[in-house]
């Protein structure tokens, strides 16, 4: 949600156009949009914005200074404990609200704390995890459930897919825009081109539709609206997974058909986990995590999982090489080790769950080690004989 290039608190004010909107949250949208901010970056900046504004009851962000900036971040982190992450956005949206939108050059921005984020480890499912959520989702999902583990994007890139972006006799998938608005190259999985074709099928009806309703055409990105005046109605640009009802643009206010809201696939995916019994916090972006961690896992280079992720720096994808690790850095427990060094008839005692009687080897023990006298326990054949016929019985029952 963040700008592509976000600015930096410590440079001076670049020149911009002067801002012909009136209202403060006019003003907020017009500069970011004149600065080709994504629609996301919009909606978040205008809400933490807000929510300033609200904090104070409603002053005015240029009656206000450092004080109350770092009031609010700090309600954010001790009331709200909010993630690291979420509070550099926030603090992202009151830079911008300064920097961009007031004109203010504020020394004390500079020394306003900004939270570090902690590396963690990203959940990844194992190949039969994943196997068992594609196919508990809903038919409507699992296309691009599939499509997302099989190719790693993003949630955003797969269902912003157009159908000009598929290329079925290369087996590729253009990734337009994507994250730092880059675009990359990603294999078609060989697997999935039937069921692209009937979908890519499906639209093509919906698409047929609305140009025979003489609707508006789909959303341009940038300025290729102008540029290219009937692209928009073209059977090129249109969504691969398109909604099946209209909606009015955020921005333009224009009915027109949109691809499938990323609620909507979030809350199927959430269902499917549930119903494959996954205890792992999985997202769909668990997806794209699994699928970088099964290439590597398959002996693929680490610069290639770099591309295919679409990743400005190597770093950022040798994440997953932690992953691949056994657990505690492949260093084996003493348990195992004490396990190994015993004998065969005591091995087995480690292994049983049964608390009573006390096994033999605990009977052998000298008495000090428990301050009770050494107990008369049946031999080991026996024990044993006690035990199947304990579990015969409870199977019985």
């Amino acid at each position: 949600m963040h700008p592509r290039h976000p600015p930096s608190p410590s440079s001076p004010p670049s020149p911009l156009p002067p801002i012909e909107s009136s209202r403060l949250i006019d003003q907020v949208r017009e500069r970011v949009r004149y600065l080709h901010y994504s629609i996301r970056t919009e909606h978040a900046y205008v809400h933490w914005i807000k929510a300033f504004v609200r904090f104070h009851e409603l002053r005015h962000p240029s009656d206000m200074g450092a004080p109350e900036v770092e009031a609010f971040l700090s309600w954010l982190a001790s009331e709200r404990k909010v993630a690291v992450a979420t509070h550099k956005q926030a603090l992202s949206a009151l830079v911008f609200l300064y920097q961009k939108v007031l004109r203010t050059d504020l020394p004390w921005l500079d020394e306003i704390g900004r939270p570090k984020a902690r590396a963690r480890l990203p959940a990844v499912l194992s190949p039969d995890e994943v196997s068992r959520v594609l196919m508990a989702l809903d038919v409507e999902h699992r296309l691009l459930g599939q499509l997302l583990y099989g190719t790693g994007m993003r949630i955003m890139e797969g269902i912003r897919l157009r159908v000009k972006d598929v290329d079925f006799e290369r087996r590729a998938v253009i990734v337009r825009e994507g994250k730092g608005a880059k675009d990359r190259v990603v294999m078609l999985p060989a697997t999935l081109v039937p069921a692209l074709r009937e979908q890519i099928a499906h639209a093509r009806v919906l698409w047929a539709g609305d140009r025979e309703a003489q609707l508006a055409g789909v959303h341009m990105p940038e300025a290729l609206a102008r540029k290219y005046p009937r692209a928009d109605c073209s059977w090129g640009w249109f969504w691969v997974f398109p909604r099946l009802d209209l909606a009015a643009d955020p921005r333009g206010g224009q009915v027109r058909r949109h691809h499938v809201l990323e609620q909507t696939f979030q809350r199927g995916f959430k269902r499917a986990v549930e119903r494959a019994g996954i205890v792992a916090p999985a997202t769909p972006h668990t997806l794209r995590h699994s699928f970088a961690t099964h290439l590597l896992q398959s002996g693929y280079d680490i610069r290639t999982v770099q591309e295919l992720l679409g990743h400005a720096d190597v770093s950022t994808t040798m994440i997953y090489t932690h992953v691949l690790k056994l657990g505690g850095g492949a260093v084996r427990s003493p348990l195992d080790v004490l396990r190994a060094s015993l004998p065969e008839a005591d091995r087995w005692y480690l292994d049983s769950r049964a608390a009573l009687p006390r096994p033999p080897l605990q009977a052998r023990m000298p008495q000090a080690c428990y301050g009770i006298a050494p107990v008369e326990l049946p031999p080991l054949q026996h024990w044993r004989q006690l035990q199947s016929t304990q579990a015969a019985l409870l199977a019985d029952a």
